[in-house]
């Protein structure tokens, strides 16, 4: 049987800072953020199963995606925790704020890193993680391969 690759699209906003850089990124801003994430496998042969002919269901792919990342980092701010910033988060979560710290810098590549861990972990065995794309604006994205990362 053949193995097909499946993508889904998602968007989300989320706000971030890049303590130390040396441009307008080191200030607090937001991105609209658009994750297409494809994942491979063969499909279905088994005429029983509901899920006949599918690769995986859309459906239970964004569930996943949903869970692990849309609903984590949607309206989120995101702060490395290793820098000053922590203060500043400290002082937003105080008052309401969703803040996501991470242990590393909140690039779009070290994004795209996290959110493949974050899939990997949650896919049924026979799929496996092609690629994601890590839209921060229209011209501007981080891409991960499954192929580049053995």
């Amino acid at each position: 049987m053949s193995n097909i690759r499946i993508t889904k699209q998602f968007s989300f906003e989320t706000g971030h800072a890049l303590y130390g850089y040396d441009g307008k990124c080191k200030n607090v801003h937001g991105h609209s953020y658009k994750l297409s994430v494809t994942v491979i496998g063969s499909p279905i042969t088994d005429r029983s199963n509901v899920k006949f002919g599918m690769v995986i269901d859309f459906s239970d792919l964004k569930k996943i995606v949903k869970e692990e990342i849309v609903d984590q980092f949607d309206h989120a701010t995101v702060f490395n925790e290793t820098t000053p910033h922590l203060e500043l988060a400290n002082e937003l979560k105080n008052r309401g704020h969703h803040v996501i710290l991470v242990d590393y810098q909140p690039t779009s590549e070290n994004m795209v890193v996290d959110f493949a861990d974050r899939i990997i972990a949650r896919l049924p065995k026979d799929i496996s993680l092609f690629s994601l794309k890590l839209q921060e604006t229209e011209s501007s994205f981080a891409e991960w391969y499954a192929s580049d990362n053995i």
